[in-house]
């Protein structure tokens, strides 16, 4: 029960502070470091930043992971048969301005501005990804129940 990385993306218009934008990833994933900002425009030619943060380290994608919250979790195991693709990584949206303002809500579906996160769950010959989706995320569980994160 590992992770291969987490990544989080947010789009950010010309008009936003990126850099605040920035600031909430790199709380998510507790790395100022792993935080990117690419400045480009739409298609329609206003500026945008895409800001993302990802980590291949699989102690810190997991504590990044657990940076959601138990409650937040235990929502994505109950959903783990939408949310888990074949490729066996997990999709979730956080709520875009909740995370600006420091906390972490799973968005749902259609409703307004989110972040996008993605962690990919390490499945090796003989297991079955599912079961190791949801062992890791009990894992993050204990580790946001401990304060570790």
């Amino acid at each position: 029960m590992s992770l291969h990385h987490i990544t989080w993306r947010a789009t950010a218009s010309g008009l936003a502070d990126e850099t605040v934008v920035a600031d909430a990833l790199a709380w998510l994933i507790d790395d100022v470091e792993a935080v990117e900002i690419e400045r480009t425009t739409s298609y329609h030619g206003s500026e945008i930043h895409m800001i993302e943060a990802r980590t291949s380290r699989k102690g810190p994608a997991l504590k990044a992971l657990a940076r959601l919250g138990a409650a937040n979790l235990q929502t994505i195991i109950d959903e783990i048969d939408q949310r888990l693709d074949e490729a066996n990584t997990i999709h979730f949206r956080l709520d875009f301005n909740a995370l600006i303002n420091g906390e972490a809500h799973l968005a749902p579906p259609g409703n307004g501005p989110t972040v996008k996160g993605q962690t990919k769950v390490q499945v090796f010959p003989g297991q079955e990804g599912r079961g190791e989706a949801i062992a890791s995320l009990h894992a993050a569980i204990e580790i946001a129940n401990r304060g570790e994160q």
